[in-house]
């Protein structure tokens, strides 16, 4: 069954009430108040503005048709700017000599509109054009005295300046809000920048740490089990690794629960020499020498050596059988070199895209240093790394032996 359109006339005043929803309640507000004063001069002041008696009706009516205008003024400016200025010129040819105060501030407040909704250069164009037919005497019919002119471009231009100067603030407004949006549209990003950094480098670190202290507990076990019967020494290595293992996973996920600012102890070159003795004692070949004058490093320079140095050791360790195992650490001055040699076998090739040799370069290039790994023309792997040294102190009571 077909449904019957409503009548044009609810439509239309169905479109006109939804409409007036929208109006701003300020807006409301003054066609309200123009509406009531130019109803109660239509029954007070009539004869004085020129009327044949009081009340003059069909004042009623204009008065009703402005104040609309001003309710809908911000959505066409332009055009209730014109009818309103129409409106005066037919007000005049009535033959009424002086507006209304109701007209007046009418005429006020759409020239405020003029130049709170336009852009500076249309409005200027209105404003000055509005100005100069009133000046003129086009809307009254008469030549207006040299006073009256002056009156008028006051305080059609200052009604005018009120607006411009709140299209100027409200300009500013949103640029503000704009930037603002900018602002934390780049703090989120940034904030899930750092937190995927932070991901990436906790899981360097769970690499590092795990894959040396797992991988040297696999090989002292595997010993144990190719000789048949336990060592106090092998069994001691295993659990020194398993502790030092759990100890470092206690503190990186403390580190997790600590403020930002919050230092944490962090491991450094100065752990080498146990790392490389408590190998040794497994029955490993492995040397490690110092060369050049060692200093201090900063904290994060020094955690990202001994990574390195852990690192390139527990690949050696897996890959280079049971060839010797030399950690050579060298202070340059200005840089800090560590270069880890074996004459086995050789990493084998998807070392190259493995999350070991990747966490290495990263961690070089973190500080601005270079990092080389590959085979040695002799046999076996060579693993070389160069970190720049911006901040140090010369140790003058601690060595690295």
């Amino acid at each position: 069954m077909a449904v019957p359109f409503p009548p044009a006339r609810h439509l239309r005043t169905a479109l006109f009430v939804r409409h007036l929803r929208t109006v701003p309640t300020a807006d409301l507000l003054i066609g309200l108040a123009v509406i009531a004063l130019g109803t109660l001069e239509a029954f007070t002041v009539a004869v004085e503005y020129g009327a044949t008696e009081t009340p003059e009706l069909w004042w009623i009516g204009q008065a009703l048709v402005t104040g609309v205008l001003i309710w809908f003024r911000r959505g066409a400016p332009v055009a209730v700017f014109i009818l309103m200025i129409l409106a005066q010129y037919l007000w005049h040819r009535q033959g009424y000599e002086h507006c209304q105060t109701w007209q007046l501030a009418s005429l006020l407040i759409v020239f405020h509109t003029v130049g709170a909704e336009l852009t500076v250069r249309r409005s200027l164009a209105w404003a000055l054009t509005g100005v100069l037919v009133f000046d003129s005497g086009a809307v009254d019919h008469r030549w207006l005295p040299f006073e009256e002119v002056i009156f008028l471009t006051v305080v059609f231009g200052a009604a005018y300046l009120t607006g411009l100067a709140v299209h100027a603030y409200a300009t500013r407004a949103r640029h503000l809000a704009d930037h603002a949006a900018r602002l934390e549209r780049d703090r989120e990003r940034q904030a899930a920048e750092a937190v995927a950094q932070e991901r990436i480098r906790i899981a360097r670190e769970l690499h590092d740490v795990v894959a040396h202290s797992v991988s040297m507990m696999v090989m002292q076990a595997g010993v144990l089990r190719r000789t048949g019967h336990g060592n106090d020494e092998m069994l001691l290595g295993i659990e020194r690794m398993g502790r030092e293992a759990v100890d470092e996973l206690r503190v990186m996920l403390g580190a997790l629960r600590m403020p930002l600012d919050e230092a944490i102890p962090q491991p450094g070159l100065d752990l080498l020499p146990g790392t490389v003795s408590t190998l040794v004692s497994s029955g490993l070949r492995i040397t490690l020498a110092v060369g050049g004058e060692p200093v201090r490093l900063a904290p994060g320079l020094d955690l990202s050596a001994y990574r390195i140095a852990q690192e390139a050791l527990t690949n050696a360790v897996k890959h280079a059988s049971d060839s010797e195992i030399q950690i050579i650490v060298s202070y340059r001055g200005n840089s800090v070199e560590l270069e880890i040699l074996d004459g086995g076998g050789g990493a084998p090739s998807e070392l190259s895209t493995g999350n070991g040799l990747v966490g290495m370069r990263e961690r070089a290039a973190l500080f601005g240093g270079t990092f080389e790994a590959g085979p040695r023309p002799e046999g076996g792997f060579r693993v070389r790394a160069s970190l720049p040294i911006s901040h140090q102190e010369v140790l003058a009571d601690e060595r690295i032996s």
